[in-house]
């Protein structure tokens, strides 16, 4: 079991809830998932803030991405899964910056700003409170879902692509870019971008991902600049 897969810790009888007065079926049936999901209770059991650490943990076990003495940028940290597993595998070298518009509670050996990314002022704000490049770009923002599978791909995606624009301009040399992205056509565009200012790129679904979720990871390994005359 690798540390982004603790499926086969929970193994047991699978619980069932039953539709109480005034509770939804799609609430009954999301608690209930949520009561029988492994990395729930994992999560818990490592006091991980979100399943989602597990996502992270598994992509930097396959990709070798966090390392101590890295500059990382986590952008729509909330509520911090993913923060405490950057801070987990820099052991207290290097730094992190995790961002979101929600309150995040503190976490020691990352630095926390709540801002909204998509402010008209964030990115200027965000230049400020780097003041340098970094080498690791982190987004695992998604627009609030509609229930609509098209509206929430197109909305997310332009979370992402406003990530990949900014990560072009702070990454050093041969940095990383990690973004979550949900298939439904666009992201093929972008993919083709990275495709031109990273060596590798990889679309990846970890094991925490929710087999019916139309979630990948775009994973873009290697940044290379261009110079502003170079095509694109």
């Amino acid at each position: 079991m690798s540390a982004g897969d603790p499926r086969g810790r929970s193994r047991g009888r699978r619980v069932k809830v039953r539709t109480a007065r005034g509770r939804k079926p799609s609430s009954t049936r999301w608690l209930e998932r949520q009561l029988n999901d492994p990395f729930v209770a994992e999560a818990k059991r490592r006091g991980y803030l979100s399943r989602a650490a597990f996502k992270l943990s598994w992509l930097d076990d396959k990709y070798k991405i966090l390392r101590p003495g890295k500059r990382v940028l986590d952008l729509g940290a909330a509520p911090g899964g993913w923060t405490q597993i950057v801070i987990e595998r820099l052991r207290g070298k290097g730094e992190v910056l995790a961002i979101d518009k929600l309150e995040m509670e503190n976490l020691s050996g990352a630095r926390i700003v709540r801002m909204d990314f998509m402010a008209a002022d964030a990115e200027d704000r965000l230049l400020a409170e780097l003041g340098g490049p970094v080498d690791v770009v982190l987004s695992d923002m998604a627009s609030p879902s509609t229930g609509h599978r098209q509206t929430d791909h197109l909305r997310t995606m332009v979370l992402c692509e406003a990530a990949y624009d900014f990560a072009t301009r702070i990454l050093r040399p041969g940095g990383c870019f990690i973004a979550k992205v949900l298939q439904g056509g666009t992201e093929a565009g972008l993919l083709t971008r990275a495709r031109q200012d990273f060596k590798r790129v990889h679309h990846a679904k970890p094991p925490a991902s929710r087999p019916e979720s139309t979630e990948l990871y775009l994973v873009a390994l290697g940044f290379e600049p261009r110079s502003p005359t170079d095509a694109r």
